[in-house]
């Protein structure tokens, strides 16, 4: 029996996560589920799983889950702090779903229990790379990459020696504009943005795979997870989504995972890992498929990826900013207040207008990350005047 606690558990990870523990009750105990404030999706799922602990993020939605779970004998809180603690609660297992920066605190909370930390939230290793990784280290956790992308790359590594890795290439799909000119993109709304071809997705994450800034950051979390150098990394597009990354050795072999887009794959690995478990996905049918293509990425239609690249190059704060002032970008941009392409511009504004130096604790992290808001949210109010 593995216990296992899931942050972000009524978002599109969260659930793909709690269908397959459901799957197999005598495998898996849940003992902490949290969500932003979706009290109705939260209360159902500890029920059906009898969790221990539900926690609401917004304690305004308190009042909410202690009536939605009053006659069962859950746990309930609410709060940034709950959140936390529900995180530290000691357990076998945490998925990490919490999207955006708001997951970086939960996500140090479960790596000092010196356990198992799934990480399908990309934020806190691009914010926070090297303060998490040391983290880890000290307290003997064990970080496993739950994004597509980075658990196709651990699967290609596995049992492999990192000197005779040549090249990590990162898939991307090209998101729903791919095929779009600039000027088609300039008039895209937040609801064509939020259409991915491929994948289901929660909104936030959706733009960013339509602005291709999703890959910029998975750039910089590859970098994070393996030990290679970055000029190594590279990105094709691959609008299929079958294949979810590579790895090329410097033998001439180059190993790739393969996949249905179900995030139910990855996490199905990490749940089980270093072993495998059964899933609900049908087998791939490469005839049906039929073809498998690739082309390079658009840096002049999708400048995001420069953006990281280059913050990944500078190192320091910059990944923390790039992150930070994407966050604020994608917001405004959700609430109807700039255009799609403004979104890569305040985030290369907000990297001009603010440099401070590279954080070595996560005060220091979470600090630049403030500060970065503040001044992506400045950027905003100037572009508007």
């Amino acid at each position: 029996m593995k216990t296992v606690s899931i942050l972000g558990a009524t978002g599109s990870i969260g659930t793909s996560t709690l269908d397959l523990v459901e799957r197999e009750p005598d495998r898996f105990r849940v003992r902490a589920l949290t969500a932003n404030c979706d009290v109705a999706k939260l209360a159902a799922a500890a029920r059906r799983t009898h969790a221990e602990l539900a926690v609401v993020a917004d304690e305004r939605c308190l009042p909410a889950l202690r009536e939605a779970l009053a006659d069962t004998d859950i746990e309930v809180a609410g709060g940034r702090a709950a959140v936390i603690e529900a995180a530290a609660r000691p357990v076998d297992w945490t998925m990490a779903a919490i999207v955006g920066c708001a997951g970086l605190e939960p996500v140090m909370a479960a790596v000092a229990q010196g356990t198992t930390v799934v990480l399908a939230n990309k934020e806190p290793l691009v914010s926070a790379g090297e303060v998490i990784l040391a983290y880890a280290a000290a307290h003997g956790a064990t970080l496993l990459p739950c994004d597509s992308e980075h658990n196709a790359i651990f699967q290609c590594l596995a049992g492999q020696d990192m000197a005779d890795v040549r090249r990590i290439i990162l898939t991307a799909s090209g998101g729903p504009f791919r095929a779009a000119t600039l000027d088609a993109m300039r008039a895209v709304t937040p609801a064509q943005a939020v259409a991915h071809p491929n994948w289901s997705m929660g909104a936030k994450i959706s733009v960013d795979s339509a602005t291709m800034m999703n890959k910029g950051l998975e750039l910089i979390e590859a970098a994070r997870l393996f030990p290679i150098d970055p000029d190594r990394i590279e990105i094709v597009v691959h609008p299929q989504s079958v294949i979810h990354s590579l790895v090329e050795y410097r033998d001439g072999s180059t190993l790739a995972q393969l996949g249905p887009s179900d995030m139910r794959v990855p996490i199905a690995h990490c749940l089980a890992w270093p072993k495998r478990m059964a899933t609900p996905m049908a087998p791939l049918d490469l005839v049906a498929i039929g073809r498998l293509e690739f082309e390079a990425p658009d840096p002049v239609r999708f400048p995001a990826l420069a953006l990281a690249r280059a913050a990944l190059d500078a190192g320091g704060a910059r990944p923390a900013i790039l992150n930070a002032a994407n966050e604020v970008a994608v917001a405004a941009f959700l609430a109807g207040r700039i255009g799609f392409l403004e979104i890569a511009a305040i985030v290369s504004d907000t990297l001009d207008r603010y440099d401070p130096p590279a954080p070595a604790t996560l005060d220091a992290v979470l600090a630049i990350d403030a500060e970065a808001r503040r001044q992506a949210t400045a950027g905003l109010k100037d572009a508007a005047a």
